[in-house]
C-alpha cells in the first residue's frame, strides 16, 4: 500500500510537472475565432456571405434527418440567390467512422469542391474537419490524428451548429471513430477552425427533450473541465464562467420549452464560449473517460460526459475547491462569502440536481465490469498524455469511479436506500 501511494505521488509530480510546462507552450499558439453570425435566420445569412467569396462548388456536410426536415433550405436559398454551386453529404452518422469519413473525401473530390459548410451536430462538425484535412494531405486519416498531422492547409470551413453542446464550430480539434480498434481518433490543428459559423437558435427549436439536454450538459462539462484544469488563461477563465452562467439560467427552459428561441439562442452562445475555453484551456478525465464509453459503446458523447462528470468532480474536488467555488457563484447556486467548501459543494449538488431534472441517468446501461480495467487503461493513457488535469488518477482509482455508473450499483444503491 505504502509503495503504491509512493507511485502514485510520483506520478501526479512527474504528470504534472510535464504538463504544467506544455501549458506555457500552448498559451503562445496561435488559435483563429471564427466569424460569428447570432440569431434566428442566421443560416441564411451565413448563406449570403459564402456565396460571395467565389468558390467552384461547396461541399455541404450534414446528415439525413437534417436534409429530410428541410434545415438546409434558408442556406441553401441563399447560396443560390448568390450563384453559389453546392452540393450536399447527407450520410454522416454518429461518431462518425473511419470508412464513413472516406467516402466523404471521395465525395468532396468526384464533385470538384473547394470549400465545406458544416451543417449539424458535432459529427457532422468532426467529419466536415476531417474530410477537409485529409484532402490536402495525402495521408491515411489514421495518420492524421495527433497533433499537427497535416502538412498543407485544410481546406475552407464553415459552420452551421444545429445542437448546443460540442462547440465544435469554434474549436481546433476533429473527434471520429476507429471501428477496427472502438476507440476514437483526435485530429488537433488550430487551421481546422471553421472560418464563420452561425448559430441559428431557429434550426434547433425541434430538438427532442434527451438531446437538448445531454448536449446542454456537454457544454457544461467543456467550460467546467475547462475552468478547473491547470491550463486556465484569463480569457478561457472568462468564456468559462460565462458559459456555466448562461447552462445553469436557460438549459431547464430549453429542456422544457424547446420552442422559447431566446433560451435556445443562449444556450447556443454558451456552448460557444465553452468551445472558446475548452480551445484554449482544454479538458479532464471526464472526457478521457467518455472517449472511451463512445469508442466501445458508442455512447453518444454528451451523455457520456453527463454522467461522469459528476463523480469526477468529486473525486477532484480537493484540488479545486475554490474553482468550485467560484462556479457556484456563477452557477447562482451559492452566494459571495459562503465558505469555498460550502460553496464547491453546493456546485457539485447542483450539477447532480441539474443531471436529475432533465432525466439523465446517473449509469452507463451498457457499461460491464469486465471492460472496466481497459476503458481506465486508455482513459488514463488519454489523459495523463494530452490534458491538464487537476488531480491525477491511478489507474485502480480510475476504475473505481468508472465502477460508480455500472447499472447494478446504482440498482444496489436503490435497494440499500429502501431498507433504511
Amino acid at each position: 500500500m505504502l509503495m503504491n501511494l509512493l507511485s502514485d505521488s510520483v506520478l501526479e509530480r512527474g504528470l504534472g510537472t510535464i504538463m504544467r510546462g506544455a501549458g506555457l507552450v500552448t498559451r503562445f499558439i496561435p488559435i483563429p475565432q471564427p466569424t460569428l453570425l447570432v440569431g434566428p435566420g442566421a443560416s441564411g445569412r451565413l448563406g449570403q456571405a459564402i456565396a460571395g467569396f467565389g468558390y467552384s462548388k461547396i461541399l455541404i456536410v450534414t446528415d439525413s434527418i437534417i436534409s429530410k426536415l428541410g434545415l438546409l433550405k434558408s442556406l441553401t436559398d441563399e447560396l443560390t440567390a448568390g450563384g453559389a454551386q453546392y452540393v450536399v453529404f447527407d450520410e454522416i452518422t454518429p461518431d462518425a467512422p473511419i470508412p464513413l469519413v472516406e467516402k466523404g473525401i471521395e465525395f468532396y473530390k468526384s464533385h470538384g469542391c473547394d470549400a465545406i459548410v458544416a451543417f449539424g451536430g458535432g459529427s457532422s462538425m468532426d467529419a466536415s474537419k476531417a474530410i477537409a484535412v485529409a484532402v490536402n494531405n495525402d495521408k491515411p486519416l489514421r495518420k492524421l490524428a495527433g497533433y499537427f498531422k497535416g502538412l498543407h492547409n485544410p481546406v475552407k470551413i464553415y459552420a452551421v451548429p444545429t445542437t448546443a453542446g460540442t462547440g465544435s464550430e469554434v474549436t481546433v480539434a476533429a473527434v471520429i471513430s476507429d471501428p477496427e480498434t472502438h476507440k476514437k481518433l483526435v485530429i488537433i490543428d488550430p487551421r481546422i477552425v471553421p472560418k464563420m459559423a452561425a448559430l441559428d437558435p431557429s434550426l434547433m427549436t425541434g430538438l427532442p427533450a434527451p438531446i437538448t439536454a445531454a448536449t446542454g450538459i456537454d457544454a457544461l462539462t467543456h467550460a467546467v473541465e475547462a475552468f478547473v484544469g491547470n491550463w486556465t488563461t484569463p480569457y478561457s477563465n472568462a468564456m468559462a464562467l460565462s458559459a456555466v452562467g448562461l447552462i445553469f439560467e436557460n438549459l431547464r427552459t430549453a429542456y422544457k420549452d424547446g420552442k422559447n428561441l431566446a433560451a435556445r439562442e443562449k444556450m447556443a452562445l454558451a456552448s460557444t464560449y465553452a468551445g472558446f475555453a475548452f480551445t484554449r484551456a482544454n479538458v479532464g478525465y471526464v472526457h478521457a473517460i467518455a472517449h472511451q464509453f463512445g469508442g466501445l459503446y458508442h455512447t453518444p458523447h454528451g451523455l457520456a460526459n453527463a454522467i461522469m462528470l459528476p463523480y469526477v468532480l468529486r473525486y477532484s474536488a480537493p484540488a479545486i475547491t475554490d474553482r468550485l467555488a467560484q462556479l457556484a457563484v456563477r452557477a447562482k447556486v451559492g452566494k459571495e462569502g459562503e465558505p469555498a467548501d460550502v460553496l464547491a459543494g453546493k456546485f457539485m449538488d447542483a450539477v447532480e440536481q441539474l443531471n436529475k431534472d432533465l432525466g439523465i441517468p446517473s449509469y452507463l446501461e451498457a457499461l460491464r465490469e469486465s471492460d472496466i480495467p481497459e476503458l481506465a487503461k486508455a482513459a488514463c493513457w488519454e489523459a495523463h498524455t494530452g490534458y491538464p488535469v487537476p488531480r491525477y488518477m491511478s489507474q485502480q482509482v480510475c476504475e473505481d469511479i468508472i465502477r460508480q455508473a455500472l447499472p447494478e450499483k446504482q440498482e444496489f444503491s436503490g435497494r440499500r436506500k429502501k431498507a433504511v
